[in-house]
């Protein structure tokens, strides 16, 4: 018989790597909560007509589309079918769909629930998310966002905020990062005197691959769509610029002088670099005008985290997007949010081995079985540990002590009890540590210092 397998793009979990991932969602998960934000879970499917159109026409083709129940070629007729138009089908016979992020499920929860609602409305969630997308490192099908954003607020200090989340939570996590910020706004006032406004969403596209298939690519890619050799002349030592996010910001307000948009989007960035600069921030912060998010949604600033030390794509991501809900019948919202990549991260702190001891060890101490009476001994025993928040368990079967040994080190238990009829009289446990191989006589009380320490 065939070995199973499972999709491409998806993966196991082992308990090892789930000691891991949860100590990234912990991580995570705290700091989200020291700044006030609050736990909400939409579904994993939602209707096709929520997702479509929000995120540009290349994300999307990357949408997993929900064939219907029942009879789903009922309502086509032969011509439909036999045109082979896979797209027209899927329209017909496929209703619902795989969430591609979290922040549109978002926006359609605050439209549905916005009379339970007080603004500004501060939410995280942490859930997977699903993209039809071609598997490769570090590129998932299948994979968790953790993300925050705010809804129902203005003001520039929320996109303060988030950068300083990002700071704290990869400080904790002891990964090196470079926080990269820019402003839709800024990309709008550049496609705007280089005379090709009504071009920003292929401008911003193109650009935003840069760092994966270079310049002379981006710009056969700007060529194709229509854009003039000229506009994309000028368009070289703008999305180029370098220096100090001081000197950059300096040079934009001279180049987009004639832009209203553009200076908007340099007066904004300008606030949060220069609040910023006032934090004890510890990753670097750099204004880079090639980060374009090639999500449709956004409107003014947009974030993205790179891991200095590992060759990863982005790890965080996120922006400010004031017209997202209105899609949905509710306009003048506006909102701004970040998402973790957890998958990423993972990857980035299995290659840096950046896990705490502590995170990844599961059971603390485990009870030898020798038989009837000896488990009867030490179930009272185990209760007494648990209480004490010590991870605990006995080996189900009076096993050879070979075998309960070979799990114990499997499992990388730290320390062993055991219990014979000498330790049972004098109402006590061997305890040995499985690192040092050392053992020790001891009551309950010694015990669970000796674990516990």
């Amino acid at each position: 018989m065939a070995k199973p397998g499972i999709p491409k793009g998806t993966r196991d979990f082992s308990p090892v790597e789930m000691a891991k991932r949860n100590y990234i969602f912990n991580t995570i998960r705290e700091v989200f909560h020291l700044y006030g934000f609050e736990q909400i879970e939409t579904p994993a499917m939602e209707n096709l007509s929520t997702l479509m159109g929000k995120y540009g026409d290349e994300g999307d083709k990357l949408l997993f589309k929900i064939q219907n129940s029942g009879d789903y070629f009922s309502g086509l007729t032969d011509e439909e079918l036999l045109s082979r138009n896979a797209t027209k089908l899927a329209s017909k016979f496929c209703e619902k769909g795989l969430r591609y992020d979290l922040t549109v499920p978002f926006a359609r929860y605050v439209v549905m629930h916005r009379d339970e609602l007080s603004f500004p409305f501060k939410r995280y969630q942490i859930q997977p998310v699903w993209r039809a997308d071609r598997p490769q490192k570090g590129r998932y099908r299948e994979f968790y966002q953790c993300d925050a954003d705010v809804v129902g607020s203005n003001s520039l200090l929320n996109e303060v905020e988030l950068m300083q989340m990002v700071d704290a939570v990869f400080t904790r996590l002891g990964v090196r990062v470079s926080i990269k910020i820019n402003n839709r706004k800024i990309l709008s006032g550049i496609a705007e005197i280089i005379g090709e406004a009504e071009k920003i969403v292929d401008i911003t596209v193109a650009i935003d691959k840069l760092d994966k298939i270079g310049l002379e690519n981006v710009n056969a890619e700007l060529a194709s769509k229509g854009i003039s050799d000229e506009a994309i002349a000028k368009l070289q030592p703008i999305i180029l610029l370098s220096g100090t996010n001081l000197e950059k910001l300096n040079t934009l307000k001279t180049v987009l002088a004639t832009s209203e948009v553009g200076m908007k989007g340099v007066e904004e960035s300008e606030f949060i670099l220069s609040k910023l600069s006032l934090l004890n921030i510890k990753s670097d912060v750099e204004l880079d005008l090639t980060l374009a998010r090639g999500l449709n949604y956004y409107t003014g600033a947009i974030f993205e985290v790179k891991a200095l030390d590992v060759q990863i794509g982005s790890i965080t991501g996120g922006g400010r997007y004031d017209n997202l809900t209105g899609v949905f019948g509710m306009a003048g919202v506006s909102g701004v949010g970040i998402s973790f990549g957890a998958d990423r991260i993972f990857d980035v702190l299995n290659q840096l081995d950046l896990y705490p001891k502590e995170a990844v060890n599961g059971t603390q101490l485990m009870f030898v079985n020798f038989g009837e009476k000896e488990a009867e001994y030490c179930l009272p025993l185990l209760t007494k540990v648990r209480e004490a928040n010590i991870r605990a368990e006995i080996y189900p079967d009076a096993a050879k002590m070979k075998k309960q040994m070979g799990y114990a080190n499997d499992k990388k238990v730290l320390f062993v009890a055991i219990v014979g009829e000498n330790e049972m009289n004098e109402g006590k446990v061997m305890l040995k540590n499985m690192e040092t191989g050392e053992q020790q006589l001891v009551d309950i009380v010694q015990l669970i210092t000796a674990v516990t320490k």
